[in-house]
């Protein structure tokens, strides 16, 4: 990244639990990384990607809280998690990830790798994340990991939520009636590509594929920086070259987990009771049907929710596709809410 200063850690949760964290703290001179009062903002990723894919929605986030005329927003800091079976973690969890995790990872996984880290229920994190001011943002899988982080114990002092693209819904109905939106993400997860002889010649075929097109340039980048690692690894013992940080059966292991997206519909509307939560979504109905979405919104959230957002020509992928939608989105968001929230933290 060219704006925003960024350090590594790894948040070891052991004995207590066996899967570390892999995570990014990124500050800029010109936020208010000394002001106890401003906002630290968590991020979590969807499923297959990775914690640097949200750089891109930090570059222009930060552009519109610099630009002239626009209200400059009190941000700390941006934390990114890394799933424990995605990103860096991977490797750093594969021989515990190797028994009981193969098949099905739930997203309460990830769920509780978050309430861990923010609780400090472990080493390796210098922050005392119970006296910020959190503000927490997720995509996809991410956003049922920050929705269901919050029914663990001891709770954490969340001000506000956004979910984009928050993969749960109903019952779903036969595939039949889903006509051409209907997905196997686990099979197609097996079966896509995974080796390449070099980053570069990944992003080259990459975004060769009609798929990848669509990707803001940026994002597919950073895919293949920091979404692969160096061959050979326990799955490929005789290959060279890269292959993907989140193993394909990984992937599809989480794509497997239906509990976890299931829990967050039928728990979102006492979420929305306890904190302001808003929703954004693509105004591309895709991976997640409008049927599905509006349910969401009317039934599972019960019309609590704090707000609701569509972004034009995104889908699903959203923070793949156009990050800079994604950011003015958020910044909206947080023009709404952080004025409250920091007003109310003196209080």
């Amino acid at each position: 990244m060219n704006s925003l200063q960024h350090e590594c850690y790894v948040f070891d949760p052991r004995p207590r639990y066996p899967l570390v964290v892999t995570a990014k703290r990124y500050w800029h001179p010109k936020l208010f990384s000394e002001d106890p009062d401003a906002l630290t903002v968590i991020f979590t990723h969807g499923t297959g990607f990775h914690k640097e894919q949200w750089e891109p929605t930090f570059d222009d986030l930060l552009s519109l809280v610099e630009s002239p005329g626009n209200t400059r927003q009190r941000i700390r800091e941006f934390w990114s998690l890394d799933c424990p079976n995605h990103g860096d973690a991977a490797a750093l969890n594969e021989a515990e990830l190797s028994y009981g995790y193969e098949e099905v990872f739930g997203w309460e996984e990830y769920a509780r790798s978050v309430h861990g880290f923010l609780t400090g229920l472990g080493t390796g994190i210098p922050v005392d994340f119970g006296t910020r001011n959190l503000v927490g943002i997720g995509h996809s899988m991410g956003a049922i990991a920050l929705s269901l982080a919050n029914t663990f114990y001891p709770p954490l002092n969340f001000k506000f939520l956004i979910l984009v693209e928050p993969m749960t819904f109903p019952k779903p109905p036969p595939l039949e009636e889903l006509g051409e939106q209907k997905l196997d993400l686990a099979a197609g997860a097996v079966k896509r590509r995974d080796k390449w002889l070099s980053r570069e010649d990944a992003f080259e075929a990459l975004r060769s594929r009609a798929s990848f097109k669509i990707w803001d340039p940026r994002v597919l980048k950073i895919y293949t920086e920091h979404g692969m690692r160096e061959l050979p690894t326990t799955l490929y013992p005789n290959e060279q070259g890269v292959t993907l940080k989140c193993e394909k059966l990984s992937e599809a292991a989480a794509y497997r987990d239906i509990l976890g997206r299931a829990r967050t519909y039928k728990y979102l509307g006492t979420l929305c009771s306890m904190l302001p939560v808003h929703i954004i979504y693509g105004q591309i109905d895709d991976y997640i049907p409008g049927f599905w979405k509006r349910a969401v919104l009317e039934q599972a959230c019960q019309g609590k929710y704090a707000s609701a957002t569509r972004v034009p020509k995104a889908g699903h992928l959203i923070v793949q596709t156009q990050p800079k939608g994604l950011a003015k989105a958020i910044y909206d968001v947080l023009e709404k809410e952080s004025s409250r929230v920091t007003n109310t933290s003196r209080l």
